[in-house]
């Protein structure tokens, strides 16, 4: 099967199922679990953080730390279309009663710095306080300007605010722009970092900060019910896609590049943007049903929208893109 509907249908190799079978375990809500506490700090330490702890999933870790640096009534500022906001339940608003002030991107993904600065409330008692400070990277694939990032957080630091990055697939963006984890991190009080999307683990993120801060993210993920007992089975995965899996991720990007490039020749498909591991285009909405289902009976799989996206991963290479854009090609050939 060649799956492109995202990155987190990765299944896990026999030497990472190897890794989870073999992993020391421990009762992880009493603290026990050796191989969870090694990925917390070994994350940590190459995110340039005091601390790490380990969720089930990256709506958990994002939501947990909104928590940990608002109180109720706050509000935090974010993207219109960051994850945080639009594709995570709502659950900073239900949950956390933190009010989201969500701004329109730039092309790049970006938050104009004049509209951030604009979204600050004044300390008044008919507002709600602005606490936070929320970006994502990568944005729709691309990665942030590092310029920008830290002209951001050096505006919300300079204004009060604390800050939070959603790094779903920022060891995409560390790979794509030749810098660290560090580096990417860097300008943020925390971070939540994803395993089950590009690294190919099957379930796990760490939130990474200072240790305070994880003090009280540990408090609220047992109440939303992230306290997991022999965890280290999943974190064992986690560990092994830290060891093994990032590099690599520049296959996926030059995978998403050959994709680009051979949709892009093909009538009446538009290839409207490639970024890291992840190809933009428009279908025209009379084929969308169709070639979908054209792709299913031959063993692959994409979320045919008018505007569509195709994501590439561990488990599709070189040749299975050449094996995708030809039946592609096929289907409007048939059609024409």
């Amino acid at each position: 099967m060649i799956d492109l509907r995202s990155d987190t249908v990765t299944r896990p190799g026999a030497a990472m199922l190897q890794a989870m079978t073999a992993a020391e375990v421990g009762d992880d809500v009493w603290g026990d679990d050796p191989t969870v506490a090694r990925l917390q700090a070994v994350t940590a330490e190459r995110a340039g953080k005091q601390a790490g702890l380990f969720f089930p999933s990256g709506t958990q870790s994002n939501l947990a730390a909104l928590m940990a640096h608002c109180e109720r009534g706050d509000e935090y500022i974010v993207g219109q279309l960051a994850h945080t906001y639009r594709h995570e339940g709502g659950g900073a608003a239900v949950l956390g009663s933190i009010q989201p002030q969500p701004l329109e991107h730039a092309d790049d993904g970006s938050l104009p710095l004049e509209k951030i600065a604009a979204a600050i409330k004044p300390a008044d008692a008919h507002f709600a306080r602005t606490r936070l400070l929320a970006l994502e990277n990568t944005f729709h694939g691309k990665v942030l300007p590092q310029d920008y990032v830290e002209a951001a957080t050096r505006l919300a630091r300079g204004r009060g605010l604390a800050t939070h990055l959603d790094g779903a697939r920022a060891f995409n963006a560390a790979v794509a722009s030749g810098r660290t984890l560090e580096e990417i991190c860097a300008p943020f009080d925390s971070v939540s970092l994803c395993f089950s999307k590009g690294l190919g683990a099957p379930v796990g993120s760490v939130l990474v900060g200072d240790a305070a801060l994880l003090q009280r993210a540990h408090r609220w993920r047992k109440l939303l019910g992230g306290g997991m007992r022999q965890a280290g089975v999943l974190a064992a995965a986690c560990l092994y896609a830290l060891e093994h899996n990032v590099a690599r991720l520049q296959q996926d990007h030059a995978n998403a590049a050959r994709l680009a490039q051979a949709l892009a020749g093909i009538a009446p498909l538009q290839v409207t943007g490639q970024a890291t591991n992840m190809v933009f285009l428009q279908i025209p909405p009379a084929h969308c049903a169709p070639l979908e289902a054209y792709l299913r009976q031959r063993g692959m799989l994409i979320q045919a929208l008018p505007a569509a996206r195709l994501v590439t991963h561990l488990d599709v290479g070189a040749a299975d893109i050449d094996r995708f854009a030809a039946a592609v090609a096929s289907y409007f050939a048939a059609e024409s």
